[in-house]
């Protein structure tokens, strides 16, 4: 009952004229952040800072939480539009809404995510009412080794449901792990890889590779095959879900918002390792995966849940320890010490007219997001109706922008380019790009947690199984391994015996 009190309170601090205009201010800026690739939340949120300067601390943070769940809306709209998604937690969401909108449902699409996104973030904002104490204590058992566990199965996850051939699909990961290993060595600080380029000291950037891999080499298989194909055509009963997929989506959408939620409240873990975890349960748990690659609209309800609720989550060690659970948290830790606030366990207690107006305006920013996005779906989606000869310099101009804004550099340009032209031969040979993309944000990861774990254990490999929450997510990874292998050899051994009758 004292938090019911204590949210009320808070609604009575944000539903004030400039607070209200705030909130929606910072929806639109995170919405068109999300759709812009390059950009992210984390930038967008540090470029604006010094305009809240002078402001009260709650209205900025306010402006500051609408553009960050603001740019998990917006992430998906390109992602199932052109095949370039906004931000890396939008890159799963390509693999099954593309395929909706080349199937002429691209607004089934738009608004299942809209829809998944609503319930994900009010049913995350619940949970961060209710479990932010608890849950955090919990995440401060997550040390080095469990952050490797988690992200080996997160890869293993990702590998598995990444494409038709397992072999292929190891291949792609294989390919972004070793890209992930181009910079400055995360323990020793020694270039690797660098071949003297100082271009390559901070690595290869992801959006720059996400950009070439699925935009650019989208357009030259596009143009190469479909070129002289009408545009797609987009019936007016397309343009919205019905309630049959927003029912066939319910499951999804729930667990989506469970695995976003719980991931989101892991210091670090962020948004792109939820949403490709929630696509890798909903196709394990489907009793038909092999729809999922192919226009599956769980496939879309399932990750974009589950990175709104990560947004919700990730406000659980920021608000509870101190502690940014992603990039954009980290920003805005920094922008409430600039405002003389100190974030922990007192916060509840210094400053609740605070927290609890910053909570009320996540579930007041999802209601304006969701007024805001789908009004906008007819208009997205009958875009589809618009001719190649025109769609696809409109894309290669978005590439191109977004990967020169990330650093005003021709040089991100060229990569991404040369990405394109990969991204094109992996998409003629039927090689998925999303193990290359998760191994490649992953693959740091994993290298400075393995790091850590070992100098903790001085050497102990054994700590990886020995520690209870690591070797529960290690023995899931090989449960995992064990099935999929069972299940390959099984159908390997049913086509064998089809050609022999």
């Amino acid at each position: 009952m004292d938090a019911f009190h204590s949210l009320m309170q808070g609604f009575s601090t944000v539903i004030t004229p400039f607070n209200m205009g705030m909130a929606v201010l910072g929806c639109f800026f995170g919405t068109l952040v999300g759709i812009l690739p390059g950009l992210g939340p984390s930038a967008t949120i540090a470029m604006l800072l010094p305009l809240t300067f002078g402001m009260d601390a709650t209205s900025a943070m306010i402006m500051m939480c609408a553009i960050y769940y603001g740019a998990m809306y917006g992430g998906s709209t390109t992602s199932i539009l052109v095949n370039v998604p906004g931000e890396s937690a939008s890159v799963v969401t390509t693999f099954d809404g593309y395929q909706m909108a080349r199937q002429g449902r691209g607004g089934v699409a738009l608004g299942i995510s809209a829809i998944g996104s609503f319930i994900a973030g009010i049913l995350g904002t619940f949970a961060l009412i209710f479990v932010c104490v608890p849950l955090s204590a919990f995440t401060l058992k997550f040390g080095p080794a469990e952050y490797f566990s988690l992200i080996v199965m997160g890869m293993l996850c990702i590998v598995f449901v990444g494409g038709k051939s397992i072999s292929k699909s190891l291949m792609s990961g294989v390919i972004g792990m070793a890209l992930g290993t181009i910079g400055i060595d995360v323990i020793q600080g020694a270039p690797r890889f660098v071949y003297d380029l100082p271009e390559l000291m901070d690595g290869v950037s992801f959006i720059v590779v996400v950009m070439g891999l699925f935009g650019i080499g989208e357009v030259l298989v596009s143009a190469e095959e479909r070129m002289k194909i009408k545009p797609i055509s987009v019936k007016l009963k397309d343009l919205w879900p019905t309630i049959a997929d927003v029912w066939q989506c319910k499951w999804a959408i729930l667990r989506g918002t469970a695995v976003g939620f719980f991931i989101g409240a892991l210091p670090g873990a962020g948004a792109t390792i939820a949403s490709f975890l929630a696509y890798g349960i909903e196709k394990g748990v489907a009793k038909h995966p092999e729809r999922f690659g192919k226009g599956a609209i769980e496939g879309v309800a399932g990750p974009e849940s589950a990175n709104n609720a990560a947004s919700s989550g990730a406000f659980v060690p920021l608000l509870a320890l101190g502690i940014p659970g992603s990039g954009a948290t980290a920003v805005m830790l920094g922008a409430l010490m600039l405002y003389g606030l100190k974030p922990g366990p007192m916060l509840f207690h210094t400053n609740p007219d605070f927290v609890w107006a910053v909570i009320a305006s996540m579930f007041i920013g999802n209601v304006i997001l969701i007024f805001m996005n789908l009004p906008m779906i007819p208009f997205f989606a009958m875009g589809l109706r618009i001719p190649y000869r025109y769609l696809y310099p409109a894309i290669l101009l978005i590439c191109i922008i977004g990967a020169y804004s990330l650093s005003s550099s021709v040089y991100d340009v060229w990569v991404m380019l040369i990405f394109g032209v990969f991204g094109y031969f992996m998409k003629k040979y039927d090689i998925p790009g999303g193990p290359m993309v998760v191994a490649l944000v992953l693959g740091p990861m994993l290298e400075y947690n393995l790091y850590r774990a070992l100098a903790l254990s001085r050497g102990d490999m054994t700590t990886f199984v020995t520690r209870p929450i690591s070797g529960t997510l290690l023995a899931i990874a090989a449960i995992m391994i064990v099935v999929v292998t069972f299940k390959a050899v099984r159908m390997k051994r049913a086509l064998i015996e089809e050609k022999d009758e």
